[in-house]
């Protein structure tokens, strides 16, 4: 007797965030990752909408890792009537945690905001989800070891595989009536200055793959002699070096690289200031789980003590008002909120200000109008002249780029009966398709939103 299962395509099709896949069978519903949509406006008003699907009847979700764009979402999830288990390592649910609280708190102070300096079109504006919310979903919570193989169902079985990009991150792997379905949640980079190199699948009859950077190879400079220039430069200019940084790994990475520029003596002492309550929050996650990473506690401890972290938002202006020459790093990566809003606003006009961009930046958000030459940019309602030279620092990407996408896909022994191409812009999608094609002779489609795939299982 012929066994189904219907895969629905909830969000990161056709685009890079939201993620969620929703797979249905006989025995049990599982969604796979549960993200936010960030970015263009008419990706973020999808957020605001309930699923298409029955949240009830979804029995469990398995994150792949702790970012908003895969976990963002599950707040309004428990909202809409989820009652199941929400499932990751331990790292992964320590960061979702602390990334939903953020959000949460964030979501609350512009509503407030917005609705006290009334530059909504929204009335009154109301929080995405509140902090208690967020914390009534942290409670489904449940934590599974990476690497070993628990059983779901009669039939059903998942696993979780180390995948480097940021600490916790796995691929999962469940496998069903004997067929193996493959999530790749977000690849990192081999060679990586905190995390191991990702493990790789060796079995796949229905691989969902990331194509984040599928059209693109990581530039090849020299990341730590870029920094080094872009910071001497800044002290000769007596101006600001302004890093948005997302607040889990980038921000770490960041803070190791400057260590080490100023051990090896490629950079002067030059104040170093984080502005990230999230980020504070995560290098305690490093600290707790010294397992998922490669950084030695010496080295970490010396790499918090060169640096000053901010601890509150009197601080931040503290920090903003001190004309000595500086470094600060500060959510959000994108530009999209947090406390670098603040130092932008208040900086980006000035000739002597360098902004450096050193991740993905989705289309939609401030980060990518920067990147993309914007003369200026809005904050709360108001537009401010960029007048800051405005850099990239292309090397630090957590992201595989294609030749690792196509290197980690190399030890899967047979040829999968689907590829599904996930998490990307439609050039980035097409041109992995196209290179896998050429690489492997796989045939890989392309699934759109809330499209709807039936296999035999």
């Amino acid at each position: 007797m012929e066994h189904f299962a219907k895969i629905k395509f909830l969000g990161a099709s056709g685009v890079v965030t939201g993620s969620k896949f929703l797979i249905e069978t006989s025995e049990k519903n599982i969604l796979i990752d549960c993200g936010m949509f960030q970015g263009l406006k008419e990706l973020r008003e999808l957020n605001w909408k309930d699923l298409s699907v029955n949240v009830k009847e979804i029995d469990v979700v398995l994150l792949t890792h702790g970012h908003l764009d895969h976990v963002g979402y599950l707040p309004r999830l428990v909202k809409q009537g989820f009652k199941g288990k929400i499932i990751g390592t331990a790292p992964t649910l320590s960061i979702a945690q602390i990334i939903l609280k953020d959000s949460a708190k964030i979501n609350e102070e512009e509503a407030e905001k917005a609705n006290k300096e009334q530059y909504t079109e929204y009335n009154p504006a109301i929080p995405f989800y509140t902090i208690k919310e967020a914390e009534s979903t942290i409670n489904q919570f449940e934590v599974e070891i990476e690497g070993k193989w628990i059983v779901l169902s009669e039939n059903i079985t998942y696993r979780f595989q180390y995948n480097g990009h940021i600490i916790g991150a796995t691929f999962i792997e469940i496998d069903m009536n004997g067929k193996r379905f493959v999530f790749s949640g977000d690849i990192g980079r081999s060679n990586d200055y905190l995390l191991d190199d990702p493990k790789t699948p060796e079995w796949a009859d229905f691989l969902f793959i990331e194509s984040t950077y599928g059209s693109k190879l990581h530039s090849d400079e020299d990341v730590e002699e870029k920094l080094a220039g872009i910071i001497i430069d800044t002290i000769h200019q007596k101006g600001n070096l302004i890093i948005p940084s997302f607040a889990v790994e980038r921000l770490q990475t960041l803070m190791y690289i400057l260590w080490k520029l100023y051990k090896e003596n490629k950079i002067p002492d030059i104040p170093i200031f984080i502005d990230s309550p999230m980020g504070n929050n995560v290098l305690e996650v490093f600290k707790r789980f010294p397992k998922w990473h490669k950084l030695p506690l010496e080295e970490y401890n010396a790499m918090c003590d060169h640096v000053n972290i901010i601890q509150s938002y009197k601080e931040t202006w503290e920090t903003i008002d001190n004309k000595r020459s500086k470094i600060v790093i500060a959510g959000s990566g994108m530009v999209t909120g947090g406390r670098v809003l603040t130092y932008l606003q208040q900086l980006i006009d000035e000739p002597s200000t360098t902004v450096l961009l050193v991740g993905y930046q989705a289309e939609g958000t401030r980060g990518r109008q920067l990147q993309e030459g914007a003369h200026e940019i809005r904050f709360y309602g108001k537009y401010y002249p960029v007048k800051a030279a405005v850099k990239t620092l292309e090397g630090l990407s957590a992201h595989a780029d294609q030749q690792d996408l196509i290197n980690w896909m190399r030890n899967i022994k047979n040829i999968p009966e689907k590829v599904y191409l996930i998490h990307g812009e439609p050039t980035a999608l097409d041109a992995f398709r196209v290179k896998i094609k050429d690489t492997y002779n796989w045939n890989a489609t392309i699934p759109k939103l809330e499209s709807v795939e039936e296999v035999v299982i």
